[in-house]
């Protein structure tokens, strides 16, 4: 995997994270926060574990020393930063989410196709930083999915994430641009 295809993947996820956000965005605060007993209870919860998940990596790849007691350290301190209790609505949700998405857009545009080599401790093994990257667009995805199931069970409308979406609508704006 090479940096362009990292930066086309990364894209995609803010894209796709950016549609689900304007999605949740019309619900009432009680349907945001309502059990719906998914893996992570309500859209809200399921919205924090994503960012959670997003900026445990995040930190976990810009680590100069990528070992288990830091591992172990910031697992702890993404379980205060991300206690769902502190994000009572979607636009709290959505002002952590820009910020830890700017910090992972520098990240993500400094990678090298040497450094997406890089072996990263992962649980008892070791993964190509590519492959910890790509993982992280793809637990993206599939909470997303669940979202868009919540979503439907609450009568809203999810909006399309899919990545051919995603390709199809950025060959549009790149034509629409030429045009002008």
């Amino acid at each position: 995997m090479t940096k362009d295809d990292i930066r086309l993947l990364y894209e995609y996820e803010r894209w796709a994270n950016s549609r689900a956000l304007r999605a949740v965005s019309t619900l009432p605060p009680e349907q945001f926060t309502r059990d719906l007993g998914g893996s992570f209870h309500s859209v809200r919860d399921t919205l924090v574990h994503m960012l959670g998940g997003a900026w445990i990596w995040l930190s976990f790849w810009k680590e100069a020393s990528n070992s288990p007691t830091v591992l172990t350290k910031l697992r702890e301190r993404r379980e205060v930063l991300f206690n769902p209790d502190a994000f009572p609505n979607v636009t709290t949700v959505q002002s952590k989410w820009a910020e830890v998405e700017k910090e992972q857009a520098e990240f993500v545009n400094s990678v090298t196709d040497q450094s997406l080599d890089k072996l990263v401790p992962f649980r008892a093994t070791h993964l190509r930083l590519s492959h910890v990257m790509q993982h992280l667009v793809n637990h993206s995805t599939y909470h997303r999915g669940q979202l868009a199931l919540m979503l439907r069970q609450l009568n809203a409308e999810p909006l399309a994430t899919d990545f051919h979406v995603f390709l199809v609508e950025g060959q549009r704006e790149a034509a629409a641009n030429n045009q002008s």
